[in-house]
């Protein structure tokens, strides 16, 4: 009777086994325990990956031997694509390679080469060994391709110069999800929005937002318009309008063009110098006064409901550096880096996805923006200076001997200013109830209450230019100081805004994701070294020789009987 029931039991195991295997070919579930739910994909990914109904190969270039942090990062990238395609309804492929494996240098410089071309960058690492720093070239890169097209995208994400890599690859594995989804959503649909930086108002020059352009080239369409020229239908396909430090006024017909395109649910970038304030012009001078620059804008930004002061922000507790001369020695001029509290260092506001996560941006004579009251409008501050700054009304006397001047302490205690400003919502017209511009023949259909648009507003023109080369004239990448040799966000603000601007889906979202990062107690490691090399290597063996003995003894008293 004993064995018959053991028997039958075992069939019952048996069955259930059976069963559940067989439901689980058809019904699908994960279970995630973790506090941070780092495994768990959201609602708007699987809608995706549900919904595609093409193939998709995903090709990740990191692979190989890689420092320790990297591993982790390909762990990482490893675990989230195994979730993608065990929810994707069609086939995803997902491959890892390592492309120099087995080259000589010839043949890894032309595939290094080749792979550049197509969007893949490889980076430099020193890396740490028992014979000192080593130079180690990785590929922190993969490639999406469905339906004959690709798109590259970045995995290691806010490359800092200092080399802090725990962070930076915390924050890329932070972000996989969204660079991941979102790139599948380019690939998927094909949709390359147009942006447009104007020029027709002395805005920065195309070296100046070289990296800008370079960099929003690989998703989108983007190219500068002519506001004087460019006509309704130029305006009809364009998604998103950046102005970028113009410093010639706008006339009535350009601002009835960029009304248009508001009105029609446009996304238009303010990045605006509302006084004539420049470094350049106090080397070599006594100094510089600083003026009000009139740019005929202030009308507009007041009915869209903002205001850009005439003012400029100091900061000594947060900014950037700058060279100073401290004099010539051995016939060479001698640099020295200080602080100058007109450069600010702009800090996000961590409650707005478009800002979420992001380092610090570099200003230059940034000014204070305000709300202004307009019906139907969502406003919200999203870059701002620390508690300790002074706001100085201009016009003001500016010399690069400003920066050995002792300062009050308590003359900065103040609150944060704000410097950025986003807006969304139905905008009225600037142009309701008013006469066409003499050079409109046409009206372009304005209503007096727009679509939904959006438009950020920030006080200062030079946040998306570039540092450039004065030995060979090449643009440094967007938020790289070259002086103080620090990378500051201010390229992961312009593609988050352009992603929240032309993103309908607002997978932005997908950014607040949080994965914490654990590490070991360094210190904590190196005084009890010898206790826990005990614990995990000698305590298993004394345990298992203990259980040896035990079962020798018990085994001889049991039978002994």
């Amino acid at each position: 009777m004993k064995q018959k029931n053991k028997c039958f039991s075992f069939i019952i195991v048996i069955a259930v086994l059976v069963i559940l295997n067989t439901a689980g070919q058809y019904v699908f579930h994960r279970f995630d325990f973790t506090a941070d739910k780092r495994f768990t994909l959201s609602e708007k990914t699987k809608s995706i990956l549900q919904k595609n109904e093409k193939q998709v190969i995903i090709t990740v270039f990191l692979a190989g031997e890689l420092p320790p942090a990297f591993k982790r990062l390909q762990a990482a990238v490893s675990d989230i694509l195994s979730d993608y395609r065990a929810y994707a309804k069609t086939n995803v492929k997902v491959v890892f390679v390592d492309p120099l494996a087995g080259l000589n240098q010839a043949d890894q410089d032309t595939v290094i080469n080749n792979l550049y071309e197509r969007g893949i960058e490889a980076t430099n690492l020193s890396v740490k060994t028992e014979d000192g720093l080593t130079q180690k070239l990785v590929f922190p890169m993969a490639m999406i391709e469905s339906d004959g097209k690709e798109f590259p995208i970045k995995l290691f994400q806010n490359l800092d110069t200092r080399g802090n890599y725990e962070d930076n690859i915390n924050r890329s594995i932070e972000n996989l999800e969204y660079i991941f989804t979102s790139s599948l959503k380019k690939v998927l649909s094909g949709d390359n929005p147009r942006i447009g930086f104007s020029e027709s108002n002395g805005e920065l020059s195309d070296l100046q937002l070289a990296d800008a352009i370079h960099t929003l080239s690989g998703s989108y369409l983007v190219g500068r318009i002519d506001l004087n020229s460019i006509d309704k239908a130029g305006l009809d396909k364009l998604k998103m309008l950046i102005i970028a430090k113009p410093k010639k006024p706008f006339t009535e017909a350009e601002k009835y063009k960029i009304n248009y395109f508001v009105m029609n649910g446009g996304r238009v970038l303010w990045s605006i110098d509302q006084v004539n304030a420049e470094l350049d012009s106090l080397r070599g001078r006594s100094g510089q006064m600083a003026i009000n620059r009139d740019l005929n804008l202030n009308d507009m930004l007041f009915m869209y409901g903002a205001r850009i002061n005439y003012n400029i922000i100091a900061d000594p507790a947060n900014s950037a550096e700058i060279p100073v001369s401290t004099g010539v020695v051995g016939g060479q001029n001698q640099m020295e880096l200080v602080p100058w509290i007109y450069y600010p260092v702009l800090l996000p506001d961590t409650a707005q996805s478009v800002v979420k996560k992001l380092d610090g941006i570099k200003s230059e004579f940034p000014s204070t923006v305000d709300t202004i009251g307009a019906r139907g409008i969502k406003k919200s501050y999203i870059l701002t200076t620390s508690a300790f700054n002074k706001v100085y009304n201009v016009p003001k006397l500016f010399s690069l001997q400003m920066v050995g001047e002792q300062l009050d302490p308590r003359s900065f205690q103040s609150k944060p200013e704000n410097v950025g400003l986003m807006l969304e919502g139905n905008f009225p017209s600037v142009f309701a109830g008013r006469p066409l511009p003499a050079t409109i023949t046409q009206p372009y259909s304005v209503q007096s209450i727009g679509k939904p648009a959006k438009m950020i507003v920030i006080g200062d023109g030079d946040v998306f230019k570039n540092q450039v080369s004065e030995q060979n004239g090449n643009p440094f990448p967007l938020g790289y100081d070259r002086y103080s040799q620090r990378t500051f966000g201010n390229k992961a603000l312009l593609l988050n805004i352009v992603d929240y601007f032309t993103d309908d889906d607002n997978l932005i979202t997908l950014r607040n994701k949080e994965v914490k990062i654990r590490l070991l107690d360094k210190a904590k490691i190196k005084l009890e070294k010898t206790k826990w090399q005990f614990i995990n290597v000698v305590a298993p063996l004394l345990l298992l020789i203990l259980f040896a003995i035990f079962q020798h003894y018990y085994r001889k008293y049991k039978y002994a009987k």
